[in-house]
């Protein structure tokens, strides 16, 4: 009993604690390298894997979800990966998870927005350190482990080891970076596409299954994820007290 309620105490006191807010230039700061992370085309190469990270377990997540039968994941050193879920071939459970995949990092991006609004830093890096190893048990070939754990050891010793000036950067550098990340694919989808180098896109899946064009299908990632980055930036001013514009009445 005494454990239980030590845990309970670390987890209010700590984990679920609000942070002091940090300076604005440190949220501008993060910003910025958020943008020269994803915008450049050499940075981005690398940074990509993050987002095939959140996009395949996506994926893997919906296919839970809808009672798919999830038989394993795999990142490749190109940023592509593969979700591989056996069940019914058509209905809705195949298409929510087809649709998880382009829309996962922007919605993780704002609930991560949601968390630092409300300066739960702590928090947002603790729940990174249990959707990854969560993942890692699904991941079926060596880089995508390698992948997986080198990402979650990088959140485990920046959330123990550095000062919080230094775990809030972290935490913010990663929200504005699913919620700009998630957007690029979108487009980098649209071009594959129509040079016709993914006839198995999930757009294009989706547009098989549903009868609904892949093109509209590829859209309304856009809608959704260009959504969630507006949103996004909306919490995270509100939550550091930045007026915010308003319609006039």
């Amino acid at each position: 009993m005494h454990a239980l309620v030590d845990l309970w105490h670390w987890l209010t006191g700590t984990v679920l604690a609000a942070q002091a807010a940090p300076p604005r230039a440190l949220v501008a700061g993060t910003a910025a390298l958020a943008l020269l992370a994803v915008v450049p085309r050499l940075p981005w190469r690398t940074a990509r894997h993050i987002i095939t990270i959140a996009h395949e377990g996506g994926h893997g997540l919906a296919a839970l979800l809808t009672g798919r039968r999830l038989s394993g994941i795999r990142l490749h050193s190109d940023t592509s990966g593969l979700t591989v879920s056996s069940g019914r071939p058509t209905g809705p459970g195949m298409a929510v998870t087809l649709l998880a995949g382009y829309l996962t990092p922007s919605l993780l991006g704002l609930g991560g927005a949601e968390l630092l609004a409300h300066r739960r830093v702590t928090a947002l890096l603790w729940t990174a350190l249990v959707l990854l190893p969560a993942m890692l048990l699904m991941i079926r070939n060596a880089f995508g482990v390698l992948s997986v754990t080198v990402t979650a050891a990088i959140v485990f010793v920046v959330s123990w080891f550095a000062p919080p000036e230094v775990q809030a950067a972290f935490a913010f550098f990663g929200v504005w970076f699913l919620l700009v990340g998630g957007v690029r694919p979108v487009f980098e989808l649209q071009r594959t596409r129509r040079g016709h180098r993914m006839p198995d896109s999930d757009a294009d899946q989706l547009g098989r299954l549903t009868r609904v064009p892949p093109l509209l299908w590829v859209g309304f990632f856009l809608l959704v994820n260009t959504a969630c980055l507006v949103a996004g930036v909306w919490l995270v001013l509100r939550g550091m007290g930045i007026a915010l514009p308003t319609a006039p009445s």
